[in-house]
């Protein structure tokens, strides 16, 4: 039993007059991932199948097959042909399966033949569909805070996630023989999507996104901004489902897309209020400002006191005279540790230490006779010049240099006659482009190449 493509002239206005039984796909909804084929217009004075059996797809008959739909033709509880290609196909109990893969390839050819009909005399025939469009608004959320180790707030935080997802089915083959129950096909009512994840793998959902929060936490980001991090969420989740619950290579599913918004609980927000409250105590300028707001504000109360205005003005001095140290005090600290940070701000940075000096060790340069120190033109030791700087060059004057032009009398560095690699001695060729790097040994040109 098989399909073939049905004549395009053959299928007209006169289509329940030609055919035996025409078969549809059911409504199909947004999350609906499989629904029955249905019989068109049985009763329809036209349609010379007006008593056709129920569970029975009579030869000749046409399956009409959708965009974004594949169509799985079902006998004995066993896949016998399939069509992932839109059109209307004709069955018949004689031909072989036709296997019409649509955008699937050859893959799902190789799937079919590990669940291909055995050979068992028809019993029970049904037209499925399997929604091939992403399954979007899938809903998720955990049910418990999870721990987040927040390196910004120095924190293990306990936020909750909730979101939508979306999946698409990249092998409906598979998908079909080991998620799909078997109640759904013999009763052939129609199956969400969203009531299969939340019975069986909401929970893997749940439990791969600790691993995409790990990775994150250990990037130093917050748990505050995980949101902005959808795509690598979604991506570590997508990965970590195929290796521990083989979505793709034993079910057909994969994860297509993940939209999450995370909140703190409770306590852990009481933690964060806290220390954002502590922060603005350790900047001295926002200290000064809270001085100066609390001064502002006795003030301006001490002008509406309902005693008289004199009278509030009277405690306020009082009150200033008692709390007059303690905020002079406050204020005074608060200036000299803004005015620190910025004599701090404005001292220039101190240049690196190159790696392997040792702090308090001499200045100068190294003879080769071993001396270091050395701080005149001539070695303290043995006597030998100071030598000259790799890259330098000697001018006409006399004078040693190493920019482009003589410090000493302004003239320009001579042109080099040659350029010889120091590392390795290669000389290119001087009529040509002169390379950035040495074609033999990959050492930079620079000024201690050119002679």
């Amino acid at each position: 039993m098989g399909i073939i493509k049905a004549l395009g002239g053959a299928i007209g206005g006169g289509l329940g007059d030609t055919w035996l039984e025409v078969i549809e796909p059911s409504d199909m909804g947004q999350t609906t991932v499989m629904c029955p084929g249905v019989p068109k217009a049985r009763n329809d004075a036209r349609n010379s199948n007006t008593k056709g059996t129920d569970f029975t797809v009579s030869n000749g008959s046409i399956i009409h097959v959708y965009e974004n739909q594949m169509m799985m033709l079902i006998d004995g509880g066993a896949i016998v042909d399939f069509s992932a290609e839109p059109g209307y196909f004709e069955v018949k109990n004689s031909a072989l399966p036709s296997l019409m893969a649509g955008q699937f390839g050859g893959a799902i050819k190789e799937t079919f033949n590990r669940f291909r009909f055995g050979g068992v005399t028809p019993t029970s025939q049904r037209v499925i569909y399997i929604n091939l469009k992403p399954l979007e608004g899938l809903k998720f959320g955990t049910k418990s805070p999870v721990s987040y180790r927040d390196s910004i707030y120095g924190i293990v935080a306990r936020v909750r996630a909730h979101g939508f997802y979306a999946i698409d089915i990249v092998d409906p083959i598979l998908f079909y023989k080991n998620v799909i129950e078997t109640a759904a096909v013999t009763n052939m009512k129609p199956v969400d999507m969203q009531q299969i994840v939340a019975n069986r793998y909401d929970y893997e959902i749940i439990n791969v996104l600790q691993v995409a929060f790990t990775k994150l936490s250990g990037q130093g980001i917050s748990a505050f901004d995980i949101g902005a991090y959808n795509f690598e969420v979604c991506d570590s989740v997508q990965q970590a489902l195929e290796e521990r619950y083989q979505w793709s290579s034993k079910r057909g599913l994969k994860l297509s897309n993940l939209g999450m918004e995370v909140t703190p609980d409770e306590k852990t927000q009481e933690l964060i209020d806290k220390r954002n409250d502590v922060a603005i105590f350790n900047d001295p300028s926002m200290r000064e400002t809270l001085v100066q707001k609390n001064i502002s504000e006795g003030v301006k109360a001490a002008g509406s006191n309902s005693a008289g205005a004199m009278t509030g003005f009277m405690g306020v001095g009082m009150g200033m005279q008692s709390m007059g140290g303690f905020m002079g005090n406050a204020s005074n600290t608060n200036l000299q540790q803004m005015q620190m940070q910025q004599q701090q701000q404005m001292q220039p940075q101190q240049p690196v230490m190159a790696a392997g000096a040792v702090a308090g060790a001499p200045s100068g340069w190294t003879c080769s006779c071993g001396k270091s120190g050395n701080t005149g033109k001539f070695c303290a030791e043995c006597g030998k010049p100071q030598p000259a700087p790799a890259g330098s060059w000697k001018c006409s004057c006399g004078a040693e240099n190493t920019g482009k032009f003589c410090a000493e009398c302004g003239k320009q560095k001579p042109a080099a006659k040659k350029i010889v690699c120091d590392k390795c001695g290669y000389e290119p060729d001087m009529s040509q482009p002169i390379p950035k790097f040495c074609p033999n040994c990959g050492d930079p040109i620079n000024d201690a190449d050119f002679q």
